[in-house]
């Protein structure tokens, strides 16, 4: 197996094959190629799934190509019924051809898309997969997160990421197959929601078998018929009686219990597909000023997290890689992390469920305001919900920054409507977890108030938000000079919480005028020093339901990670994470 592991943690089959290693390549540039069957000029090699961009590939190149192609010539798949072709995610817009004929389309640079290409592969083969992908770096009017449209990245935004960027994969499947599965843990009835859908030929009279267990101790096992391909139960978990035994199978940081599921698809007593899967029982949700997990209070302790490496961008080298960032979460003292401005990789979204590491998960923004970008957020975003909506790690969504993508909240109608409906339109598609409308300041439609301010004065901070009294906050104080709530919005109770601050910068090995940090120090005492001072703050501060350092670990220019770029620690983990907890 590669260093990729089995890229869809809550669908697994056995039977797969990594497409990853070296493609031809070619950069198009004046958009001159227009399907495979044009001479293109294979005069590179790139290493997938990294991106052009990312040294990592075996380029590097950071300059604007607006369109670039690869192809993959690749033995016959074992003999199956189907077949399906696997992305993870391709950078903007995708189009795929397997032996000339076009087997799928995508647009959207974060989300996932398959295609069955059973009936376009050759007997006998060799099979020769094209792709193109289509990455204006120029355009804003599409979610890029923090990919820089200026040839050098500059401030807190980084190297663009064009094309490929997660594993590609075949998987060979019968000509009935689960195609999707989702998990609901229903808190207060100790149940578990499970909904299958089956694709490929119809047939009637399918049924579904659904094992859960922890360890060796079984919890169901049962049997459910198929309507219309799909079924959709409720699997309660057996009452012991007053001693209640299923509270050890809540799910949390401190004790991240996962729930081992095998499901079997069967047309009589045929097998037709067997999947594994996990789920866990776990709720969150808000009870006026506090954050609630699992049906209590929960402080929060979150670290801001962009997800890159120096070498290989968004891509991670490793899955040993994404495992180690949320060892390191935890190792620091903190129960949770803030995904900033990226839907990160399934296989970091496993680790987090396995090991106890809350997550929050937020849509990368668009730069310009037009019913285009409004639309293209809508489509990815409902695309990010539905991959991840069964991990028990996602406790929160986040739909929009820091007004980015709707600059003019305070002034336009259009703009408000964008961020209520991106709100309402994410209860709708998950009714289980909190929503932020628009983190950092002008919120209008939430569920918890977040609120950005990197004061790097700890006695300031101290000041501002020691009052008892939220309306003098909302009234007088503008963190970052902005208003925290619109005009008939006002604060309604809901828990607030510090969802950026700090971001401190140090590193001695680089000049000043070369990095970039919202404050500085100059050495490991004085960065300890203003770390522990700055916690103390937002841990002691009643207002707060939690909080959320600025950041994880260096990004390019900005060095105001806990963590170097290559995840060394700055000062010992032991006096990050006492400072986190604000352990005395």
């Amino acid at each position: 197996m590669s260093q990729f592991e089995y890229p869809r943690p809550q669908l697994v089959r056995d039977a797969w094959t990594s497409l990853n290693g070296e493609w031809e390549f070619c950069y198009d540039d004046t958009l001159r190629y227009s399907g495979p069957d044009d001479e293109i000029d294979w005069d590179r090699r790139i290493v997938v799934p990294f991106a052009p961009e990312a040294p990592a590939s075996g380029l590097g190149d950071e300059d604007f190509h607006p369109c670039v192609w690869y192809r993959l010539s690749f033995d016959t798949p074992p003999p199956a019924e189907r077949v399906l072709l696997h992305f993870g995610a391709v950078d903007y817009q995708a189009r795929v051809w397997l032996n000339g004929l076009l087997v799928a389309q995508h647009e959207g640079g974060h989300t996932p898309f398959s295609a069955d290409i059973t009936e376009a592969l050759i007997p006998g083969g060799p099979q020769v997969l094209v792709v193109r992908a289509e990455d204006d770096p120029a355009d804003l009017h599409k979610p890029r997160g923090k990919q820089d449209w200026l040839r050098e990245p500059h401030s807190i935004w980084y190297p663009r990421t064009t094309g490929i960027w997660q594993t590609v994969w075949l998987e060979p499947v019968g000509a009935t197959y689960l195609k999707q599965l989702r998990w609901t843990p229903i808190f207060d009835g100790f149940e578990i929601g499970c909904e299958v859908l089956a694709a490929g030929e119809q047939k009637s009279g399918l049924s579904v078998e659904v094992r859960l267990s922890l360890g060796d101790k079984l919890l169901a096992d049962d049997i459910y018929m198929l309507v219309g391909q799909e079924a959709n139960r409720k699997i309660a978990l057996s009452d012991p009686g007053i001693d209640d035994s299923r509270n050890e199978l809540l799910w949390s940081p401190e004790k991240p219990t996962l729930i081992d599921a095998e499901l079997t698809l069967r047309d009589g007593d045929r097998v037709l597909d067997r999947v594994r899967s996990y789920t866990a029982l776990r709720s969150v949700s808000v009870n006026r000023d506090r954050f609630m997990l699992n049906g209590r209070p929960y402080q929060l302790r979150l670290v801001l997290d962009q997800g890159y490496w120096t070498e290989s961008l968004m891509t991670a080298p490793s899955d040993d890689a994404l495992r180690r960032d949320v060892e390191l979460a935890k190792a620091m003292g903190f129960n949770g992390v803030r995904k900033h401005q990226k839907i990160e990789d399934p296989r970091y979204l496993y680790w987090a469920d396995k090991l106890g590491l809350l997550v929050w998960e937020e849509m990368p923004s668009a730069y310009a305001f037009s019913p285009r970008a409004v639309s293209r957020l809508v489509r990815e975003w409902t695309e990010a919900i539905e991959r991840d909506y069964s991990h028990p790690s996602v406790i929160v969504w986040v739909p929009f920054n820091e007004s980015w993508g709707v600059p003019n909240l305070t002034a336009m109608q259009a703009h408000r409507n964008a961020v209520e409906a991106l709100y309402h339109m994410t209860r709708v598609l998950d009714a289980t977890r909190p929503v932020i409308g628009n983190d950092g300041w002008e919120a209008s439609a939430t569920d918890i108030l977040g609120i950005h301010d990197y004061d790097g004065d700890p006695d300031k901070l101290r000041a501002r938000y020691e009052s008892n009294e939220s309306q003098t906050l909302f009234d007088r104080r503008r963190p970052g000079g902005r208003i925290l709530t619109l005009d008939g919005f006002p604060h309604r109770g809901q828990p607030i919480v510090l969802t950026e601050f700090g971001g401190v910068a140090y590193d001695p090995k680089a000049p000043a005028h070369h990095t970039w940090g919202y404050s500085r120090t100059n050495t490991a005492e004085a960065f300890h020093q203003l770390y522990r001072d700055l916690l103390r703050v937002v841990n002691e501060t009643a207002m707060f339901s939690g909080f959320c350092y600025t950041q994880f670990a260096d990004t390019f220019q900005e060095t105001n990670g806990l963590l170097n770029a290559d995840r060394t620690p700055k000062i010992p983990l032991e006096q990050i994470s006492a400072a986190t907890r604000n352990a005395r």
